[in-house]
């Protein structure tokens, strides 16, 4: 096995399979319910209401499966819990298409929820982080970034291959393909460690690797919900993702009044290669040494930025709200990402998968409900129209991204006080 340490670190071959695994997992489990509820409510003519309470279950369930996939990955093995998580979640979705009665639905919904876990967030950090330590951010921003690959790839082929196979048979084709190459990927890399390959982190040389971990005060921690860092931890994690899920579920609606369906989709996009772009800025070029809370309340200061400019543009000025839309979309990666870097530097390594896993949980579990909330509050504020102002989202994402940088900031040297 020396051989191949020597010419290439193996670890980089499992962040390039965790890459892959993201593009199917966010391409199916998150991106993929929009696409889903619009098919649903054109084949079966339910409600907007009872579709999104799916969409909902989906992510709740998902919620419950995350906080205990350390146990999963413990009982069966990360190969298999991959493995098994693929192939539900495929189940799931096809569900979602062949469902003729609620109910049937519903159930569809759970499946997918608690399949793509398996493949999202945690799931990638668990992948990824045995591997590295120093190298860390840069393994797994580029691991994170097939999520936003999936977002860019899938949603468009969503609705290309509806159209041109309907909902049933894309649902089969997606789901065998999903399936099969995460088979394939799991079986083949991710059942080798660096101790079973020989390995140390980073591919250095053990004596080195040792010096290669956060210097950092990381007691043993036994009871989270008692720890400060964790707390905070989880709270400015819960508090970002919900703006910002909240805010993107309804940011293309909201700039086509302006410019356009088409124009729109094209400016969402461009959000998109921000996140990309502002994920892999963060992840070689973070200092070792930095502070994590102060970089990721940074990154809520630029969304912040973005929030005001599409404020500003009134739902009329492009150039304002194409610059908001690019501000905010820098930090839609680093949201995600940043949370698993803070864990590593602040808990002992055998804490931080149960970390990431319960942070991750209790985030996707409220901000499940952001879209509907914002929607609500679209509603109330708009009088029932149509527009794309809509000043009250904008100042709402702000106050609670505000609320978020209090909470990292309020838990920095927690972890010290252990």
């Amino acid at each position: 096995m020396r051989p191949i340490a020597a010419n290439r670190f193996y670890g980089w071959t499992v962040v390039a399979a965790a890459f892959v695994i993201a593009i199917f997992g966010w391409g199916l489990g998150f991106y993929g319910p929009p696409v889903y509820l619009k098919a649903v409510q054109d084949a079966r003519g339910w409600s907007v209401t009872l579709v999104s309470t799916a969409v909902t279950l989906h992510f709740l369930t998902g919620a419950i499966v995350v906080a205990n996939l350390p146990r999963l990955h413990s009982a069966f093995g990360l190969p298999v819990t991959t493995i098994g998580g693929a192939a539900i979640l495929s189940v799931g979705v096809v569900g979602w298409a062949a469902a003729r009665e609620p109910w049937q639905l519903f159930l569809a919904t759970m499946f997918s929820g608690a399949g793509w876990v398996t493949l999202g967030a945690a799931a990638i950090n668990a992948m990824v982080s045995p591997w590295f330590a120093a190298k860390r951010p840069a393994a797994l921003s580029m691991a994170f970034n097939g999520a936003s690959v999936g977002g860019i790839v899938f949603s468009p082929l969503w609705v290309a291959l509806i159209g041109a196979l309907g909902f049933l048979n894309s649902t089969l084709v997606v789901g065998v393909v999903t399936t099969c190459v995460v088979a394939a990927l799991a079986a083949s890399i991710l059942t080798r460690t660096p101790a079973s390959m020989g390995l140390a982190v980073d591919g250095l040389d053990a004596a080195v690797a040792r010096t290669t971990s956060i210097a950092a005060p990381r007691g043993k921690v036994d009871r989270l919900a008692r720890d400060p860092a964790f707390v905070t931890l989880s709270l400015g994690m819960t508090l970002g993702l919900f703006a910002q899920a909240a805010l993107v579920a309804h940011l293309f609606s909201l700039l086509v009044p302006a410019m356009g369906a088409q124009a729109a989709g094209l400016v969402v996009g461009l959000a998109t290669v921000a996140a990309i772009l502002g994920r892999t800025l963060v992840g070689w070029l973070m200092p070792p040494d930095a502070d994590r809370r102060v970089v990721a309340s940074l990154n809520y200061a630029i969304q912040i930025a973005g929030c005001v400019a599409l404020l500003l543009a009134g739902g009329a000025n492009i150039p304002l709200l194409v610059l908001g839309v690019i501000l905010f979309g820098v930090g839609i990666g680093n949201v995600t990402s940043l949370p698993p870097l803070i864990a590593q530097a602040e808990f002992a390594p055998d804490d931080v998968p149960r970390v990431v896993a319960l942070a991750t949980s209790i985030a996707q579990a409220i901000y499940a409900f952001g879209p509907a909330a914002f929607g609500l509050l679209r509603d109330v504020t708009s009088g029932g129209e149509s527009t794309g102002a809509a000043p009250a989202l904008f100042v709402a994402a702000t106050i609670i991204q505000v609320l978020a940088i209090a909470a990292y900031l309020l838990g920095r040297g927690a972890h010290s006080r252990r």
